[in-house]
């Protein structure tokens, strides 16, 4: 059996010169407040950093989808499943539902909920400067 090289491929190897950058969650750049849920975002890099909470109770289609204006979130998110269960409705009507320990791409067009009596807390990633989570109208 062949011994496994542990190396990156990725252009960000290209690019040696960059500074180390980090950013707390527990400080954030902006925090955002949509009903049922709290969005706390760091920009480090060329990547958004966002820590998502959801109530129970949470729901896209009832408390985003009045601001949002579109039938279904146009938004695409990239998460880490923290602690909690969600569900995702995708426009075709397959669904998923994702836990804790989960990784998820979820692209434009679905619904999503809180699933049970437990909180949902993700971590997401988005190029920076047009983060994958609701643009409310509140001020920072």
């Amino acid at each position: 059996m062949a011994k496994e090289e542990f190396r990156s491929e990725s252009p960000a190897t290209m690019t040696r010169s960059a500074p180390v950058e980090h950013q707390s969650l527990d400080s954030p750049k902006t925090t955002k407040m949509p009903p049922h849920g709290r969005i706390e975002l760091v920009d480090v890099g060329d990547t958004t950093i966002g820590r998502t909470r959801f109530e129970p109770g949470w729901k896209w289609s009832t408390d985003v989808k009045p601001q949002a204006g579109t039938d279904s979130c146009q938004l695409l998110h990239r998460i880490y499943m923290v602690s909690g269960r969600m569900a995702i409705r995708m426009e075709d009507g397959s669904e998923l539902e994702i836990g804790p320990g989960e990784a998820a791409y979820i692209p434009p067009g679905h619904d999503a909920w809180v699933v049970g009596n437990e909180a949902v807390e993700n971590i997401s990633f988005s190029h920076a400067g047009n983060p994958d989570v609701m643009d409310d109208k509140s001020k920072d």
